[in-house]
């Protein structure tokens, strides 16, 4: 769920123009579903990253992954 640059352009327009003299209804309705698929794709981004984290001991080198996080890269496929 990536956000295209046009995307990223448009929110900022509608920030701007927002902020020099308001927006219509419809503008007011785009803005939001336009920031609401951002944060999305934020989120998914950053969902996706955390999930491929493996966590050592610095002294031990033992895997001390968190167990919730172990479940979750095993059922998508980065565990045995």
């Amino acid at each position: 769920m990536a956000i295209t640059n046009e995307q990223v352009e448009r929110i900022n327009e509608l920030a701007r123009k927002k902020k020099a003299e308001g927006l219509s209804e419809a503008e007011l309705e785009e803005q939001a579903l336009l920031r609401r698929t951002y944060l999305d794709s934020v989120k998914a981004n950053f969902r996706s990253q955390v999930e491929t984290i493996k966590v050592i001991d610095e002294k031990t080198g033992e895997d001390v992954t968190p167990d919730k996080l172990k479940e979750i890269q095993r059922k998508n496929g980065m565990r045995d």
